[in-house]
């Protein structure tokens, strides 16, 4: 059984910048990936995801959304094992397909062949496995005897489609995704698509994050709202798009209340 457990999970990007009172007082207006924060060392961290705690399940399918520096991309790399939390626990279960760095753990100097074994054995498939699915996985990508010519050869789509190829190929038990993929040139995309649709029907536990709403609502059936790392809303998804909405339009009016007013006269 697969799941995803997340106990007051935290993550800190250290950085060179020093801390001082006055940046210090301006640093939740900074534009930053979550909020700066000082590390007691004289200097400043960047607080990328701040005690998030949640539990997934078989067949939970949890949608993400959040502003630009919310903290999910973050979020999905915790889950994924590429970064280990500041603090907290994190626990995950099940074979996982993270779709979110769609050309990460690709060797340049190896060839097409050599990196779908690479693949496959970062995801937990035998070389049993791994060999069984190379054809399947060289027809769908298309690239013929490119296959065995080092991947730094590849044009960019190549190098994609490869890739998305190897993340599909061996069936995982959580599917990780920032944004929906769209994978090589347009006619590509159209069976890339299929693909990923039937990977996530397959798939025990799916984590997207998505600025789209109409996918979220199409894809979730749990959704956990984020800003600048701390979880906003957690819950079923129209319940936090709604809240979320309230929250955007109060924004709106309160940035219109300030707004100064134009005077008619003219001096």
């Amino acid at each position: 059984m697969a799941h995803i457990r997340l106990d007051n999970v935290t993550l800190h990007y250290p950085t060179n910048q020093k801390s001082a009172s006055e940046e210090s007082d301006r640093a939740g207006d900074i534009k930053v990936a979550g909020r700066l924060v000082e590390t007691g060392r004289g200097r400043v961290s960047v607080q990328a995801v701040e005690a998030v705690t949640l539990s997934l399940e078989d067949g939970d399918r949890l949608g993400i959304i959040g502003s630009n520096g919310s903290g999910k991309t973050s979020l999905l790399r915790l889950m994924a094992g590429i970064y280990s939390p500041t603090a907290g626990q994190v626990s995950v279960e099940g074979r996982v397909a993270a779709m979110f760095s769609i050309g990460l753990g690709m060797q340049g100097e190896a060839s097409g062949l050599r990196n779908i074994y690479l693949s496959g054995l970062v995801s937990g498939a035998t070389r049993k496995q791994i060999k069984a699915a190379i054809p399947e996985i060289v027809a769908f990508t298309e690239l013929g005897d490119y296959i065995n010519m080092p991947i730094r050869t590849y044009s960019q789509g190549m190098s994609m489609r490869l890739k998305f190829a190897c993340a599909t190929a061996f069936r995982p038990d959580i599917v990780l995704l920032d944004e929906w993929i769209g994978a090589g040139d347009a006619d590509f995309q159209d069976k890339a698509q299929k693909r990923l649709s039937s990977l996530l029907e397959g798939a025990g536990i799916v984590v997207i994050a998505s600025h789209n709403r109409q996918l979220i609502r199409r894809v979730s059936n749990k959704l956990l709202w984020l800003e600048r790392g701390r979880v906003m809303a957690f819950g079923e998804p129209e319940a936090v798009l709604e809240k979320r909405a309230a929250a955007e339009k109060e924004a709106g009016r309160q940035r219109t209340a300030a707004a100064p007013v134009e005077s008619d006269t003219v001096g």
